[in-house]
Formats: C-alpha cells, structure tokens, sequence
C-alpha cells in the first residue's frame, strides 16, 4: 500500500485490474449479521459474500428452522457459518443448510467465548485438527456446495508457523474448499472475545507464508480490514478479504469496494435509503418491529455531515409504537439540513 494514499486515490485507479474472482465478503457476527443486515448490506455491494450468525448444528437440526435459517432471496451469495464438533451432526445440519438454498457451509473454528468452549467448538477446536477435518469430509460428502472453514492463525501456546501449517495442512487434505484466516491467535484463557479481536497483534505475515506454502487452497484475509485501501492491497496476495466490524460501524466501505471492483461512480447513500424503505415496509407488514432493522443502517453517515442528526432521529424514533417507514424518510430529511 502506499504511504498517504487516500479512498479517493483507491477509488480513481477505476475497476479491479487482475483476477476478478477476488472476494468481499462480510464476517458473521454474532447480534449484528441478521437477515435485515444481510439486505441492508446486499444494497451497497450486490455480490459481497454475506455470512449469518453462528448457528450451531444441533439448533439446525431440531430448532425453529425458518426463524434460524430464512432468508431473502435477494442476499445471494450468501454462506451460513455453523458451529459444532459432531461429523455427523454438522453433515446433517449442512444438508438442511443447503436444501435451505445457501451457497456455501462454513464451519467456525475462530470464536473464543467461553460458552463455545464449553461445548467444545470454536477457537479451541484448532488444537484438534483430526476431528476438524472428519467434519469437513464429512459435510463435504453431504452437500455439493461448497464447505469452508474461518480459523485463527493459533491459540494460546500453539503460536507458530509450524501449528498453522499443521492445521492447514489437515484441512487441504480434507478437501476444503476455503480457508477465511483471521490474523490474530485466540487467547483462550483471561481475554473475553471483545479483547480477542484486539489484543493479540495482527500477524499478516504468517498469512502469508501460510498463503504462499499452500497456493491451491483459497484464502481470505480476516482481521483489521478497514478501509478501502487494505482491500486494494492485499488484493494482491489473496483470493479475497473478510470485512468485520468496521462493515456495520461503517457499511459505506462496501459501498467504496463495490465502486472499485467495478470501475463505477459510488452510488448515492439516500438511493440506498429508499431501497431499504421498500424492505422495511413489506417486513413491518409481516410484524417485524421497525427498530429491528434500522439498528443495522445507523452508521451509514458515519464521518459525513449530518450523522449525529441522522443516528439521534433513528434511534428516538424507531421504537415508538406505529413507527413505520416514514421514519428513515424524516431521518434522510434531517442529513440534508446539512
């Protein structure tokens, strides 16, 4: 990346100019990934990867499968992220997954919360690299669509090159599809999750050896992906980044990745509203309430001016009882004062 380049600079150089299978793609997070933000952020970037919310397997299985598993059509591509430690379990869960009409199955072995290592999923899985790859052959051989896996590049103690190319190593074998690879180790003892995205450095540079020693598996970049400008970089060495938290606390990124993949003018952030509006109304119709789905677009604004009205209108305005889609329309009133 060069030094003082800018998202103007980024976005002026026009279309993505190598390979453009090159990937986007949007983390699953947990409370925020919904099927309402799902929409919200196919509207700024129609072919960005979407993931859900961890879902666990055994809940696929025998839980409400419409409310954990439903969808807009419209979210294409779109991947559901399961989590588990059953073979079986997770290639029965993948295959509900699939005839649910997902394009892709991917299986967590990032999260560190103590619930998740308490039913033996998640991060601390990476320490047992034989049953994560019995899971992986095991959902691959049930569905046609394809299986990936999001890891960390260690846990705890395991902080190596060696124990990542172990790792991998046992997932090419399997057969998996993709690797999404978050930069940071997981610390799975004394840090919360919160303290998991931020206090173990960033290690990019294990990616990428990991990256250069296993040039037939697809990877993709997880991990302090916030502007416009590390997209553009490390397009040049991976087959894709992953967009945490900085795509719901600023979805406009998507909007900027969009326009330079394509070579086209950002599109208007108040067409984007009005999209939205016509989602919001045929949803509140099916009883969702109006606070659901405006908590995903507060940070659309986010460094314009105008954000604190538009954010302030939005959240003293959308739990009030027969609150509908007027509100974003007198919300976007409010930016253009500015």
């Amino acid at each position: 990346m060069s030094e003082g380049s800018t998202s103007k600079d980024v976005l002026s150089r026009g279309p993505l100019a190598r390979d453009q299978a090159f990937s986007i793609s949007v983390a699953p997070m947990m409370d925020w990934t919904d099927r309402h933000c799902r929409y919200f952020h196919r509207l700024l970037h129609p072919m960005a990867v979407l993931y859900t919310e961890m879902i666990h397997a055994n809940a696929v299985v025998k839980g409400d499968r419409e409310y954990l598993l439903g969808f807009d059509a419209s979210e294409h591509p779109v991947a559901v992220q399961l989590g588990g430690n059953d073979p079986q379990l997770l290639a029965e869960a993948a295959r509900i997954c699939e005839d649910f009409g997902y394009d892709e199955i991917n299986l967590n072995i990032g999260c560190p919360s103590e619930r998740v290592q308490t039913g033996a999923f998640g991060a601390c899985l990476m320490s047992e690299p034989e049953r994560v790859a019995r899971g992986v052959e095991a959902m691959k051989k049930a569905v046609s669509i394809p299986v990936t896996v999001k890891t960390r590049i260690g846990i705890d103690d395991k902080d190596s090159d060696e124990f990542l190319l172990s790792f991998i190593s046992a997932m090419e074998g399997a057969g998996v599809d993709k690797l999404i690879v978050h930069a940071r180790i997981a610390i799975l003892a004394g840090l919360s999750p919160k303290q998991n995205r931020e206090v173990p450095p960033l290690n990019y540079a294990r990616v990428e050896r990991m990256r250069a020693l296993f040039p037939k598996v697809p990877m993709v970049l997880n991990g302090g992906v916030t502007a416009i400008e590390h997209i553009a970089h490390w397009s040049e060495q991976f087959d894709g980044v992953m967009i945490g938290r900085a795509a719901y606390q600023n979805p406009w990124l998507l909007a900027e990745a969009r326009a330079w993949q394509e070579g086209q003018p950002l599109v208007e952030r108040s067409s984007v509203i009005n999209q939205f509006s016509s989602y919001v109304h045929k949803q509140l119709e099916r009883g969702v309430r109006l606070q659901s789905m405006t908590r995903h677009i507060q940070g659309l604004y986010l460094g314009q001016p105008g954000a604190r009205a538009w954010r302030r209108y939005l959240s003293e305005h959308s739990h009030l009882e027969g609150a509908d889609a007027d509100v974003l329309e007198q919300a976007l009133a409010k930016v253009d004062r500015f």
